[in-house]
């Protein structure tokens, strides 16, 4: 598989705050890829900065190809990074398919392409089609999570990053968020998923980086991970930690 996103020693900060040094992530064409770490490790700021929402201090970031470390969010989206951040930011006063619209800005000329995009999107998820006349902000939280991933592949992505995608949701609501990025994933898109549920994001992905304070302090198969006993303790549980040393 080629290399489709390289990130190369990135230095991240808000201001003058460090938040995040010495970032490295590669990500394969067909690949999904998790990002594991505590609260305020730095994931959703190493997110930020590939899709283009804040410039790094230092490092580069390549493209299929193309150095984007400094061209603007808009830019790396027609190039095909679509970023789905934390927290389900839908436009609460559109209708679910006014949403979808938008997310096929791009192919805004060619409206019989968005109709069948947008039919695609709900042959994924049936439940927007039942709601697609209701304004977004009215919505549950599962319909909204998938509203937003259905906008983002919208954008005919080549890689969606994942800030958080289960956040919130009900325990079946999220093991059916997770079959849909493997779903997204089957048909050819790359993922970048950064998840606090360790568990379900070494299930899901291949291979993974764990961040800790702004550093990665390992990466490696999600399968070698997932047994050890650092990470396992960390972000598995303890059962899990003392399971994995029987």
């Amino acid at each position: 598989m080629s290399v489709l996103l390289a990130a190369d020693s990135l230095e991240l900060a808000y201001g003058d705050a460090p938040v995040c040094r010495g970032i490295s992530i590669e990500i394969s064409e067909g690949e999904i890829v998790a990002l594991i770490g505590a609260n305020g490790a730095g994931k959703s700021t190493t997110l930020r900065a590939i899709a283009g929402m804040m410039t790094p201090r230092a490092g580069s970031i390549m493209f299929a190809g193309q150095d984007i470390t400094r061209l603007p969010s808009h830019e790396r989206t027609m190039l095909g990074i679509a970023l789905v951040p934390e927290g389900r930011h839908v436009f609460p006063f559109l209708t679910a398919r006014e949403n979808l619209e938008l997310g096929g800005f791009k192919n805004r000329r060619d409206n019989a392409k968005v109709r069948r995009m947008i039919d695609e999107i709900f042959d994924v998820f049936p439940r927007l089609r039942e709601r697609s006349g209701q304004n977004a902000g009215t919505l549950s939280g599962g319909e909204q999570q998938m509203l937003v991933l259905g906008r983002a592949m919208m954008s005919e992505p080549k890689l969606l990053c994942l800030d958080e995608p289960s956040l919130g949701l009900a325990p079946l609501l999220v093991r059916d968020i997770f079959q849909t990025i493997k779903a997204i994933n089957k048909g050819g898109t790359s993922v970048l998923l950064v998840e606090q549920n360790a568990r379900y994001a070494l299930e899901t992905a291949s291979r993974g980086y764990v961040l800790q304070t702004g550093s990665i302090t390992a990466s490696g198969l999600c399968a070698a991970l997932a047994k050890d006993t650092r990470v396992r303790e960390a972000y598995l549980g303890r059962a899990a930690a003392k399971a994995g040393a029987a």
